[in-house]
């Protein structure tokens, strides 16, 4: 065992600094009302002594944590597998960190981590929540709305119940989906599949959506069902060709399906993009680049994405709640899509 100094106390840096130790307390925990000399003796005096505030003791100031709740609805197998999330989890703590906050995640993977989750969440150790990968039959909104914790959600909103006062950011997925047909089509393809994602995620709705508004009268059998996954899409693309050998497009969900489609399609011997032209979707550039051929693909900012959650949940606390001054509705940013040409389509 080593003997550890003991750890600089507000006496300390108000000796140093030559104020009273309330004055200390004000400049550290951010209060009002001390002279700017007094706040930069008081912060010299920290440097030197090396004070580290007491959050406890802070919280009791303040009111505040300085930690997030970030809670994706997947299970930790899904999470650290797929690079969506990794680039929105990327976006969230560098706008946290930038802030001082302290970043807390919470996965969930059945209905006992629903309930582990809420009465974290209502137990008071966050300011706040971020929420993505939502389904629609998820306890996860009513448990929060119980918790009575400020929340930014990930997603355009697509549960039952109560939606007055919801903060959320998106992509213009359907607008997306419609500009990847309407590139296909205007290839001159003719046959153009679509690989869904999860279809009770409103993502994967918006997309299939913006698929029909190009395809009104495509042939049914023309849609197959996935999950977001490449094992999906390599499921999806098997059924296609066994019931629409005449194919001559696909456009999938995302990256991830798209690349299980391009497999399936290389075993079968379809050539991409000369027999089929594929389009993906979120522009992964770890999935999208590394495709053979390279991913044509429509691009939503991800990191973006999660930038902008946690920058209105910190705003919110500016103005009171991240919900002040919505109204009646949902209040929605939804951001604007691109598509990038590779060599698939």
């Amino acid at each position: 065992m080593t003997d550890t100094a003991p750890r600089p106390t507000l006496e300390a840096v108000a000796a140093r600094a030559g104020v009273s130790r309330a004055t200390v307390s004000r400049v550290v925990n951010g209060g009002d009302g001390v002279r700017d000399i007094l706040v930069e003796r008081v912060r010299k005096a920290v440097e030197e002594l090396g004070y580290v505030p007491n959050q406890a003791a802070r919280s009791l100031v303040t009111r505040r944590h300085d930690a997030i709740a970030v809670v994706v609805a997947e299970p930790e197998t899904r999470v650290f597998a797929d690079p969506f999330f990794a680039l929105q989890l990327r976006g969230i703590s560098k706008e946290l960190t930038a802030h001082d906050n302290q970043l807390v995640l919470l996965l969930t993977e059945g209905r006992d981590d629903h309930a582990r989750v809420g009465r974290y969440l209502a137990g008071g150790h966050v300011d706040g929540a971020l929420v993505f990968s939502l389904h629609l039959d998820d306890p996860l909104p009513e448990l929060i709305q119980r918790a009575g914790v400020p929340t930014v959600f990930g997603g355009r909103p697509g549960w039952s119940g109560d939606r007055r006062g919801v903060v959320y950011v998106d992509s213009d997925n359907r607008g997306g989906a419609r500009d990847a047909v309407r590139h296909l089509a205007g290839l001159g393809r003719t046959r153009i599949a679509h690989i869904t994602g999860a279809l009770d995620q409103t993502s994967a709705v918006d997309r299939l959506d913006g698929y029909r508004d190009v395809m009104a009268d495509a042939d049914p059998r023309l849609i197959a069902e996935a999950d977001f996954t490449p094992a999906g899409g390599e499921r999806a693309m098997r059924e296609l060709l066994g019931r629409c050998p005449d194919l001559d497009a696909v456009f999938a969900a995302n990256d991830l399906t798209a690349s299980g489609a391009l497999r399936v399609l290389r075993e079968a011997g379809r050539r991409v993009p000369d027999d089929v032209a594929v389009i993906g979707f979120d522009d992964m550039l770890p999935v999208a680049e590394q495709t053979d051929p390279p991913l044509t693909t429509v691009r939503q900012d991800i990191e973006k994405m999660g930038r902008l959650m946690a920058r209105l949940l910190l705003r919110g606390f500016d103005r009171g709640t991240p919900q002040e001054g919505v109204g009646d509705t949902p209040s929605g940013v939804v951001l604007p899509t691109t598509l990038v040409r590779r060599a698939s389509a």
